[in-house]
C-alpha cells in the first residue's frame, strides 16, 4: 500500500471496531482517527463532508471514502484481502446472509441491550433479550462441527458478528447458554493480529 487507510473511529463502537479488528487481522496498514462522538464531531460540517449520515465507522482510502461498517468490510476484502471474502458463489452469499444478521438481528438484539445499560439507549430490554437470544441459538446451531461460520478459514463474516456478540454480557445478555458461540469467539480471538475491544463494566460484565 502507498498510504494507510484512516479509519475513522470510537472506542466503544461494535461497527468501527468490526473495521479495525480487520483491518488488525489482516495486516493492512491504517490509521485509526477516533471522533469524539460525546462532543458531537460527527455531527459538524468536517465529519459530515465524509459522512452525511454522521455516523462512524468512516475509512478514507486515498481519494476514496467508504462509510457503514459492512460495506467496508466487502471493500477492504476485495481489495486487499480476497481470501477473507469467497469467491465460490454459495459460499459468498453464506457471508452474505451472516452481513445481513449482523445488521438486522444482532444489531437489534445483543448490541441494542449493550446500547442500554452502556449508553442509557431509550429502548426496550425484554425485546432485546428476546431478539439476542433468538439469533444466538441460531448461531449456536450452525456452529456444530465448525471452526467458522463459512468454510474453514474465517471470513469477512466471522469479523461482522464478533464485536457485539463478544460484548453481549455488557447488555446483560449471557453467553453461558451456548457453547458453540463461545467457541466461535475464541477461535477468532486466536487469529494472529486479534485486536479486542475495550470493555466496559456493564450488565452481567459488571
Amino acid at each position: 500500500m502507498a498510504h494507510p487507510i484512516r479509519i475513522h473511529s470510537f472506542p466503544l463502537s461494535g461497527h468501527a471496531h468490526r473495521v479495525e479488528l480487520f483491518a488488525s487481522l489482516t495486516g493492512i496498514a491504517h490509521e485509526v482517527v477516533n471522533v469524539d462522538l460525546a462532543g458531537g464531531e460527527h455531527k459538524k460540517p468536517p465529519f459530515l463532508a465524509l459522512n452525511p449520515a454522521g455516523q462512524v465507522p468512516v475509512i478514507e482510502d486515498g481519494e476514496t471514502v467508504i462509510t457503514d461498517s459492512n460495506a467496508i468490510l466487502v471493500y477492504l476484502a476485495r481489495k486487499y484481502a480476497p481470501s477473507w471474502l469467497p469467491s465460490d458463489p454459495v459460499q459468498e452469499a453464506e457471508v452474505q446472509k451472516f452481513l445481513t444478521l449482523a445488521a438486522g438481528e444482532i444489531a437489534f438484539g445483543p448490541a441494542a441491550a449493550r446500547l442500554i445499560n452502556v449508553f442509557n439507549a431509550p429502548l426496550d430490554a425484554d425485546f432485546c433479550a428476546t431478539i439476542a437470544a433468538r439469533v444466538l441459538g441460531k448461531i449456536d446451531a450452525h456452529m456444530e462441527g465448525r471452526r467458522f461460520l463459512v468454510g474453514d478459514t474465517p471470513t469477512i463474516a466471522d469479523v461482522a458478528v464478533y464485536s457485539y456478540i463478544a460484548h453481549a454480557p455488557e447488555g446483560g445478555i449471557s453467553l453461558e447458554p451456548y457453547p458453540n458461540v463461545r467457541a466461535l469467539l475464541a477461535n477468532i480471538e486466536a487469529l494472529k493480529g486479534f485486536k479486542p475491544m475495550p470493555a466496559t463494566k456493564a450488565g452481567l460484565a459488571a
